[in-house]
């Protein structure tokens, strides 16, 4: 399975200091925890922070990661140390830095060099943007224009929350079917962006942002977590529960067809093999089954994932490891 957009980093944000006060908004959310929390980052925290993060992923079935990653005082480089990390567990990963002005016009620029940069060298990537409202036009003008110059997509937030609502105007005449659009939680019914629309309902029920209800788009949808791990099985469940609270006429299949979806972002993860627990793993027995797991998992041929553990990394030494870099950056915040 694929995670279709993740925040690796995140992983080391479990248990982090309360911030100065209490959000109250989900620009607060952003401001009191995530934007102080990726300036804080550093390479061995990245590194880290994309171990766990792959490792619980291959825990969970999920071969193939979305990332979106931002860290404004660790940029250089922090892609290659992202999909090297993920590499070594065994789980594939398609990144991208989350290019914004937030940090100045010489933050914007240093983004979009470490997207040429990793896509360049030949990492599989897109061209990461934070959201429009973070953006000032040449910014989004310009990832746009990398993105189409190297031939990729866009990952970027689309009306997550009520700042972000005209991002559509924003970002119109720029997108194509490549683009990768998270959330459109505020995004209108006939908003006129192409790409695929990436849904997470968990992180949008927590951030108190409202349900996308995604089946009113005519883009394709597919499943991500917004960094809250990367169980997809668990993320289905709950994606087909939130259409069924708005429509009691809405079956498995349709959310289903968003965990399938994933497939189209990273392909090779159609060749991938995962023994699972239960059988069988079609949507109307898992939408009620909990508990399912993984029990073999297969990658190009080689078992990365055998009787509940990884065979490439030692899962206790990548926690242990996580919990050092986790208890550095909470010291920084």
């Amino acid at each position: 399975m694929v995670c279709s957009h993740h925040h690796l980093y995140s992983a080391l944000a479990r248990g982090m200091p309360p911030p100065p006060k209490t959000p109250g908004s989900f620009q607060e959310i952003l401001e009191q925890i995530w934007w102080r929390l990726d300036a804080s980052l550093d390479a061995e925290m990245i590194r880290w922070s994309a171990m766990l993060g792959a490792l619980e992923a291959l825990e969970s079935g999920t071969t193939g990661i979305v990332d979106h990653h931002e860290s404004p005082n660790a940029i250089e480089g922090s892609l290659s140390v992202i999909e090297e990390a993920c590499r070594e567990v065994g789980v594939r990963v398609l990144a991208c830095y989350g290019v914004t002005d937030r940090h100045g016009a010489d933050g914007a620029r240093r983004g979009l060099e470490e997207n040429r940069r990793f896509i360049s060298e030949g990492g599989n990537g897109l061209v990461g943007i934070h959201a429009a409202f973070t953006c000032n036009p040449e910014t989004l003008e310009a990832a746009a224009g990398l993105a189409g110059e190297l031939g990729v997509g866009a990952h970027i937030h689309v009306a997550e929350g009520p700042a972000d609502r005209d991002s559509a105007r924003h970002l119109k005449g720029l997108t194509d079917e490549r683009w990768l659009l998270a959330h459109c939680v505020q995004l209108a019914d006939d908003h006129g962006l192409a790409g695929t629309i990436l849904h997470q309902p968990r992180s949008n029920l927590n951030n108190s942002v409202g349900y996308a209800n995604p089946v009113r788009f005519a883009n394709p949808v597919a499943l991500g977590t917004d960094g809250i791990g990367a169980n997809m099985i668990e993320a289905f469940r709950l994606a087909y529960v939130m259409q069924r609270s708005v429509d009691v006429t809405a079956t498995p299949e349709t959310a289903w067809g968003w965990l399938e979806n994933g497939w189209n972002l990273i392909p090779e993860c159609r060749n991938d093999r995962v023994t699972w627990s239960y059988d069988p793993m079609d949507p109307w027995h898992l939408a009620f089954t909990p508990g399912v797991r993984p029990l073999r998992i297969e990658v190009d041929g080689e078992v990365i994932f055998e009787n509940g553990s990884p065979t490439r990394v030692d899962a206790t030494e990548v926690r242990a490891k996580a919990r050092e870099q986790a208890a550095r950056l909470h010291a920084r915040l």
